[in-house]
Formats: C-alpha cells, structure tokens, sequence
C-alpha cells in the first residue's frame, strides 16, 4: 500500500498528472460531503444543546441566545448542500 502511494506521489510530482480515475464520483463524493458535514454538526450540537439546556433552567433570558447557538452548527449542512447544487 505504501509502496503504491509512494510510487502515485512520484509519478505525479515528475509528469505532473494523474492516469487513474477517481476513487470517487461526482455524486458518491458529494454524498460522503453532506454526510459528513451533517455527522459534524450533529457532533457539535450535542455539547451546545446540553449547556443550552442548562443555561436555560437558570436564566430563562437565554433562551433566544442558547437557540442561535443550537442552530448555528447547521449552517456547515446548508453550506454543504449549496456546493453540492451549485
């Protein structure tokens, strides 16, 4: 595997392309973006939502605050799908 990598690399850096296709496709590798993009902002919800929740059973002024920041990790979603349809 290394051997092939490292053989990939040299060929590229003295002819300057590549022969080989893709690993993936156009759709298969915007697929794997959102999903993944999507997998991140679930990830980064999980600790915003449960200090949200706990600055909104002491103070119940941050409620508007603790949504925007709830909400603000699915923008890297909706940046994800406007690349993929654009």
């Amino acid at each position: 595997m290394e051997l092939a990598l490292a053989e990939m690399v040299n060929g590229v850096l003295q002819n300057g392309e590549v022969n080989e296709a893709p690993f993936l496709e156009g759709d298969a590798a915007s697929a794997l973006a959102v999903g993944l993009a999507a997998l991140a902002a679930g990830y980064a919800e999980r600790g915003i939502g449960a200090a949200a929740i706990g600055a909104i059973a002491e103070d119940d002024d941050l409620f508007v605050p603790g949504l925007i920041m709830t909400v603000l990790p699915e923008t890297i979603v909706i940046l994800a799908l406007v690349v993929v349809f654009v």
